[in-house]
């Protein structure tokens, strides 16, 4: 195994675990007696520790030692949850978070300066409340830890230590794995009392693997860790390695057991070496020996019963404690199973797939065209047959690459919980439609912009609770964020139930700064849209969070990059809601296919409704106007030819797309419609990356390239009289 890529799945795998480690703790904030949200916190923090000793990260593990001690505090209920143990434990979960990527960044190098001493304020913070609530320092007693075992060989073994036997997997070293790490890590547990080092596997000399390993060790070790921690030492070689760790004053069958174990042929004997390792006094062998041979024929033909039994014939457990035992045994098998359902796989290999998916896409297309050229209805239909085949191999590589928008969700209850404390509001948040899936890439750079709305929302939207009562609301406010599908594309809704936007106010704002004259007939939504423009801001007095006049123009800037758009829609005393749309994806689209001149063109198929041929009468019409009647209903359109300056010769006929976005109607008028198109979105490089009207190129079946239109951006074009545009035009294409 490559170091280098165990440490990169270590990274990835802690900042999943961090991810659950915050929101146990802010589901503890609600329900602080939760024992499966305490013991899934306690795990999370014991797998970053146990797992970052063995690539000897030892300022991880001093931190988060003191922090799983807590943990362990609480399960045994001698610490409990409370708000100021929470906001410590947030702290705590930053800073391994802040470890974590210092580890990314740096490798295993100590980290220096601010960070060390901020992990060390928090460590006296934690050691501080365990001063107080619980007992001072790490627990002593060993004896807390012991498992209640059935009496048998007489008695209890003497000494305080533990006893461990462990025999190294011949694949260990291939796999990355070194057996001194293992005792290395033990020793920030406890203390290694006494080691005897076996080879008992060792070949000749002539039959020796140079790659594999022959080690193993018999330990004496001293600790007042837990039993599950000391396992989680070996987590990591536990499949093909054998593991036998042995509590203090273990019951001498134990040891007579792991005895048994023990190839009789090896030499020394395994009794001989717990004996040479200081676990087992000689007389304490002899007895264990003289025992195994007493009953050697009394169990010659006994089938010893389920353990679960023999607990409960000694009175040892209850009969439902087994029962509770083994439901919890099934429900660990069954997550296990599901966890075992997943791979993980690097985002580059998958761009690679979808990009030579989108290459399959295109010589589709151009063995298609050479089919109907060639006349061949043979080949013809082979090639449909491929089509189709091209055609389910792509849907299948993009949904490799969607995710549910529910984790990014997730991350803002962290946010409000912290600006909501901040500014002294009480503010919940609602989360629908956390199952929404979009393409990764979207996912990622969505983020950012959600983040600032949120904060936006719960700093300008959310009244104090003062002002709530006083309007007859509940003194909590509401945050929500909810995701949906239409009409292929995803909606993100984020939404408040605060005092809402002040028409007035920003259009007396926007006056005040030149972005609008007041000879401008403008309705509520162009108003409300106005805190897009750049350093645009009504707030009186600037806050550590807003007021600055910087982010809400970012945010719509972000968004149009991912060929998105957002509009915003407000009550005055109702709350406000903002609404984006983004495509499901960024790869590949299915596309409607339109000429003008000689030049191609693409329009997304989810956006168009129908496509019209205009009649004689139409297109003279048309020439002094930019709108027809669709059925009674005024549809505003644009010229592509004229748009794009096409000088090329026209079509017979003139023909409209109709397309529909956020609920309106529009038209691009085309020389010639040419079908459905699969379309591998092509980024069209930083010297046009300011290009308006055009969100990418595609390649055709014939080698010439197509331009995609981008056509939210077209209207907003057409709306801002960007184009020289008739007047009934301007004020359609304005409420789109």
């Amino acid at each position: 195994m490559n170091l280098d890529q165990a440490l990169a799945t270590y990274i990835a795998e802690s900042r999943d675990l961090l991810g659950e480690m915050e929101d146990r703790l802010l589901h503890l904030e609600q329900d602080p007696l939760d024992g499966d949200a305490i013991n899934a916190l306690f795990r999370a923090v014991h797998t970053i520790k146990g797992s970052a000793g063995l690539f000897g990260l030892d300022y991880v593990v001093v931190f988060t030692h003191v922090v799983e001690h807590a943990l362990d505090k609480v399960r045994e209920g001698e610490l409990t949850f409370d708000a100021e143990l929470i906001a410590v434990m947030l702290s705590c979960r930053d800073h391994i978070d802040a470890l974590i990527e210092h580890v990314s960044a740096c490798g295993t190098v100590v980290p220096e300066g601010e960070l060390p001493a901020r992990g060390e304020a928090l460590l006296d913070q934690l050691r501080q409340r365990l001063l107080t609530q619980a007992s001072a320092g790490l627990p002593v007693d060993a004896e807390s830890h012991r498992t209640a075992e059935v009496e048998s060989c007489g008695r209890e073994v003497s000494g305080d230590n533990w006893h461990i036997s462990v025999r190294f997997g011949q694949d260990s070293l291939r796999n990355g794995m070194d057996p001194i790490s293992f005792i290395r890590y033990l020793g920030t547990l406890g203390e290694v009392v006494s080691i005897v080092t076996l080879f008992e596997n060792l070949p000749s000399f002539k039959d020796i693997d140079p790659e594999a390993c022959y080690l193993g060790f018999e330990m004496s070790f001293k600790s007042a860790a837990d039993k599950e921690t000391i396992a989680g030492t070996f987590d990591f070689v536990r499949q093909d390695s054998l593991v036998r760790i042995l509590p203090p004053h273990s019951k001498l069958s134990d040891y007579l057991s792991l005895i048994q174990m023990q190839d009789p042929a090896s030499d020394p004997k395994l009794g001989d070496i717990l004996v040479n390792c200081g676990t087992l006094t000689r007389q304490e062998l002899h007895d264990a020996l003289a025992f195994q041979q007493r009953t050697a024929a009394d169990t010659e033909d006994h089938v010893a019963p389920p353990l679960g039994e023999i607990l409960v014939g000694h009175r040892l457990v209850a009969e439902e404690a087994v029962n509770a035992a083994l439901q919890k045994q099934q429900q660990i098998r069954e997550n296990k199973a599901r966890e075992n359902l997943y791979i993980r796989v690097l985002a580059d290999k998958l761009d690679h797939l979808i990009n030579l998916v989108g290459e399959l896409v295109i010589a589709g297309a151009s063995a298609n065209l050479l089919a109907r050229r060639q006349g061949d209805k043979g080949l013809q239909e082979a090639t449909s047959r491929v089509t189709h085949l091209v055609e389910d191999i792509r849907d299948q590589a993009l949904q490799l690459r969607m995710v549910e928008i529910g984790d990014t969700f997730n991350r803002f209850r962290r946010v409000v919980r912290d600006v909501s404390l901040e500014l002294g509001k009480e503010i919940e948040l609602q989360i629908d439609g956390a199952e929404t899936e979009l393409d990764k890439t979207v996912v990622e750079q969505i983020g950012d912009p959600l983040l600032h709305l949120v904060r936006n929302a719960i700093d300008h939207g959310i009244e104090p609770a003062t002002v709530r009562i006083a309007a007859g609301k509940p003194a909590k406010g509401t945050v929500s964020l909810n995701a949906y599908h239409d009409s292929g594309s995803i909606i993100i809704e984020v939404a408040d139930d605060g005092g809402g936007l002040n028409r007035d106010k920003i259009l007396k704002r926007a006056i005040e700064r030149g972005i609008v004259t007041p000879e401008q007939n403008l309705d509520d939504r162009d108003i409300y849209n106005l805190i897009f423009e750049p350093g645009f801001s009504t707030v009186d007095q600037v806050t550590n969070l807003s007021g600055r006049g910087v982010g809400m123009d970012v945010v719509k800037r972000n968004i149009t990059a991912l060929s998105g758009s957002v509009e915003l829609d407000s009550q005055l005393g109702a709350g406000s809601v903002v609404s984006i749309r983004l495509p499901l994806t960024l790869a590949i689209i299915d596309g409607f296919l339109v000429g003008v001149g000689g030049s191609f063109y693409v329009v997304p198929l989810d956006m168009v409704v129908e496509c019209l041929e205009l009649s004689a009468e139409e297109r003279k019409s048309a020439l002094e106007r930019n709108y027809i009647n669709l059925r009674g209903e005024v549809l505003p359109f644009l010229r592509l030819r004229d748009l794009f300056r096409e000088n090329g010769k026209a079509g017979r006929r003139e023909n409209i797309v109709v397309v529909q976005f956020s609920g309106r109607k529009a038209g691009f008028m085309v020389d010639e419609l040419l079908g459905e198109f699969q379309t591998v979105i092509k980024p069209l490089g930083k010297l046009f990356v300011n290009l308006q009207g055009i969100s990418g190129s595609t390649i055709l079946g014939g080698g010439e390239v197509a331009l995609i239109l981008d056509v939210p951006a077209l209207l907003q074009m057409a709306a801002n009289k960007e184009m020289q545009v008739t007047a009934p035009f301007a004020r359609a294409v304005a409420t789109l």
